[in-house]
């Protein structure tokens, strides 16, 4: 599989505020990778940046290698909807389409079939001031899907939605990367990802926190790990990370070991002399796993 999109040390501040800081990960075509993290994480500051909205102070964010504005055709290369997707109210929904259809010079049988891939085949000729905020969103994606692109980013695409539009937005992503394409799904609810990702990039306070398999990365529902306190958390921690451990600290005296058995991590204790107060296997659930990677960020 190929790499669609590649963010390398990516940094950006606004003032006193490190919104993204060294961020690095991959996005494969083929796969839906998630891009998880609280309100304020900077994900859609990452994306502004990919997206060349945002110029970053340093790092790179590329598509196959190239910068956003190097594409020659980029709505036909990559579909986005951002957070704050905005129609002209007066329009219908196929006008809007049409507007955006001769900006990049993709051809108008291209609207029908969107319209039909979004379910507003219907609703098309209705003015979109007096669309729900679910057929918003509907009309976004479709405006994104126009170029028949390799790549779909879209920036909390459940916000406000009632179930069965979020089944729908399952079902959408799911089919998109089945057809080979490459698709990013930002958002700060583990919850309403978890059942359509392969991927998952976790990211708080600017920071990566984690990236890979939502399976390897938190487990498939429930994961057994090793909980061990000490007073001396953080040199036991570094032990461990040598021995290329997962490891997460509670920034008190616990740690949470993903991956390796009680006996593994007791065995490297003993061999340090690092002294143990508590070594047991704990079983977490996958929400668990998240938040433990992410509640630094307050």
């Amino acid at each position: 599989m190929r790499t669609a999109i590649e963010i390398e040390c990516l940094s950006k501040r606004f003032r006193s505020v490190q919104a993204v800081s060294d961020l690095t990960f991959t996005v494969t075509s083929g796969r839906v990778t998630g891009f998880l993290g609280p309100n304020g994480a900077g994900k859609s500051t990452t994306l502004r940046m990919l997206l060349g909205l945002t110029r970053p102070d340093r790092g790179t964010a590329t598509f196959a290698g190239r910068r956003y504005h190097e594409l020659a055709d980029p709505s036909s290369h990559v579909g986005a909807v951002l957070e704050q997707a905005s129609f002209h109210p007066g329009r219908t929904g196929r006008n809007h389409l049409r507007v955006l259809a001769a900006a990049g010079n993709h051809s108008s049988e291209r609207i029908d079939d969107v319209l039909d891939q979004v379910d507003l085949t219907a609703a098309a000729n209705r003015r979109v001031k007096g669309y729900s905020m679910g057929m918003r969103q509907r009309l976004a994606i479709a405006a994104a899907l126009l170029g028949d692109p390799d790549v779909l980013i879209l920036d909390e695409p459940t916000n406000g939605l009632d179930p069965p539009g979020i089944r729908w937005i399952r079902q959408l992503v799911r089919a998109q990367a089945e057809r080979g394409r490459a698709v990013l799904i930002s958002s700060h609810l583990l919850s309403e990802v978890a059942q359509s990702v392969d991927d998952v990039v976790v990211i708080a306070a600017g920071t990566l926190r984690a990236q890979g398999g939502l399976e390897d990365v938190l487990g498939a529902g429930q994961e057994t790990i090793t909980l061990v306190r000490t007073a001396a958390a953080e040199r036991l921690r570094r032990l461990l990370e040598a021995k290329e451990m997962v490891v997460e600290h509670d920034g008190r005296d616990a740690l949470y070991v993903l991956g390796s058995s009680a006996e593994m991590v007791g065995a490297i204790a003993a061999e340090h002399r690092v002294p143990l107060v508590e070594l047991r296997p704990q079983e977490r659930s996958l929400e668990e796993a998240f938040l433990a990677l992410t509640e630094s960020q307050r």
